[in-house]
């Protein structure tokens, strides 16, 4: 857990349990024209989720009554993803007034005007921000009893980031590295833009907020000068983790957001008990679930709320998304989604494992074999080379090579029953509907058309046919008339030193 400290702060007695804030603030509103998308920024997904996502979640963690997040660019489309992230979230529109503390001001338009209390503020673009370090902040500033308390943190290259200016007294101010000085813009304690505000002193302050800026917009950060000329308390919370703060503004960022993010994730699964065997090339989402003894090998993904039991091994080469593994399966070269593996089963290697797919316990589905919407029983198998479709497959079956599950008629699909205990042949073709009872089994190269009774044989080839010399009537000329011709001329040559010997 990250470890911060309060900087310039009194010395009083922690509070018996945390300063739950009454509401927590999410501006979500920026185009993002750095990502160079048409997707707005807090959309772009890290882990799993979208940017947005994270900082909600962080942001419920904290416990506060209300959470507001403040959208403009593409507000339709970002609400719908903010509410399917957290349905309880109240949304606030940013007008055409440009700045953090514009759109803090239509935030608290969103919560209740006799709201007393502590309100939090941070960002729809700072995934790797924990509950527990905003819950922290919330108690030092109830604590330190402070008009504001700023989240900080001292990089070795704050480029880009707010200066925390300070005094004898605390935090004097911040200013933007745009309007820095040079003098300003060599300190190295940075502002994260997250705050805790007193909301009674907060919304005076922000009326008295102007635009008088290299960017025109109104800051957020004038507020702390604000209170701190009205004699306010204004102080710093230090944060030893610089990632917590770390923003997203482009997608080189993005990407080392999500390399530490993953980081993390794979080293609270090790220290759990899991196996990875290269984290370089090994990516799990937040959502996953893995179980002790665990083994994930090299150029493992796994994505959404995939679910991987005891003693199963993963990889090398998958991609599985709401993929269910069971206890000691094997699941290698691999690609799935919304799919369950059964404990013991093997899938692979070049397996692909559609929506719906149930493969029983220690079943197979082997190499070259897509499945979808399909139930393979306990210890059935589809070794090679096949389609199985909407189909129910039942225990201890075996469907041959080559075998291919015909469940679509151009208009609707129609489902196959296959029994337990069956034995198929291969490259057989299933024309659904069909069932195949208990017991039965097939030749090679049949083609199924009607229902199979338990334990009959199904078989519909013809008779082979021969047609002696039709290639080198029918392809004279061809290298395969010639081949034909030398085979033949030397089987000849052989007849006749045979029945010489003979002689």
């Amino acid at each position: 857990m990250t470890t911060a400290q309060p900087t310039a702060a009194p010395a009083t007695a922690p509070a018996a349990a945390p300063a739950a804030p009454v509401a927590v603030v999410v501006l979500a509103a920026g185009e993002g024209t750095r990502m160079k998308s048409a997707t707005p920024k807090v959309l772009h997904p890290l882990g799993g989720r979208p940017l947005v996502g994270h900082a909600l979640r962080a942001a419920r963690a904290a416990g506060p009554e209300h959470l507001v997040v403040v959208l403009r660019h593409q507000a339709d489309r970002v609400r719908e993803a903010v509410q399917a992230q957290d349905p309880a979230v109240l949304v606030a529109l940013q007008d055409d007034v440009p700045g953090t503390g514009r759109a803090v001001q239509c935030g608290l338009g969103a919560l209740p005007a006799d709201l007393t209390g502590t309100v939090l503020v941070t960002y729809g673009d700072v995934p790797l921000l924990s509950g527990p370090t905003l819950t922290q902040l919330a108690r030092a500033h109830a604590d330190g009893g402070n008009a504001a308390t700023v989240l900080t943190a001292e990089l070795d290259d704050p480029t880009g980031y707010g200066r925390v200016l300070r005094d004898e007294r605390g935090v004097a101010g911040v200013v933007e590295h745009k309007d820095a000085t040079a003098e300003q813009r060599a300190v190295r304690e940075v502002n994260s833009g997250i705050y805790a505000f007193d909301v009674a002193a907060l919304r005076p302050a922000l009326e008295r907020v102007g635009r008088d800026n290299a960017a025109g917009e109104v800051y957020l950060t004038d507020v702390l000068a604000i209170l701190r000329a009205d004699g306010a308390r204004v102080e710093g919370l230090a944060l030893e983790d610089e990632w917590e703060i770390r923003g997203v503004n482009d997608r080189a960022q993005l990407a080392d957001l999500a390399a530490e993010a993953n980081r993390r994730t794979l080293r609270r699964w090790m220290l759990a008990g899991v196996t990875v065997v290269d984290p370089a090339t090994t990516w799990v989402d937040d959502d996953v679930e893995l179980a002790a003894d665990v083994t994930l090998r090299p150029g493992v993904q796994l994505h959404g709320t995939t679910r991987v039991a005891t003693g199963a091994v993963v990889g090398p080469d998958c991609t599985l998304t709401d993929v269910e593994v069971g206890a000691g399966a094997v699941v290698e070269r691999t690609h799935g989604s919304s799919a369950v593996v059964g404990a013991g089963a093997q899938v692979g290697p070049f397996a692909f494992l559609r929506p719906g797919t149930r493969l029983g316990e220690d079943g197979k589905i082997g190499t070259f074999v897509e499945t979808k919407n399909a139930t393979i029983g306990r210890g059935s198998k589809v070794p090679h080379l096949s389609y199985v479709g909407d189909a129910t497959i039942g225990e201890h079956s075996n469907i041959g090579a080559a075998s291919v599950f015909v469940n679509y008629d151009g208009v609707r699909k129609a489902r196959t029953t296959v029994g337990s205990h069956v034995r198929m042949g291969s490259d057989n073709m299933y024309v659904a509907p069909v069932t195949v009872g208990d017991g039965a089994y097939s030749g090679a190269g049949t083609v199924i058309r009607k229902d199979v009774p338990a334990g009959a044989l199904a078989i519909n080839v013809a008779p082979q046919r021969n047609l002696e010399g039709w290639t080198l009537e029918k392809r004279a000329g061809t290298p395969a008339a010639e081949a034909a011709q030398r085979a033949q001329d030397n089987s000849s040559d052989g007849a006749r030193a045979e029945g010489q010997e003979t002689d």
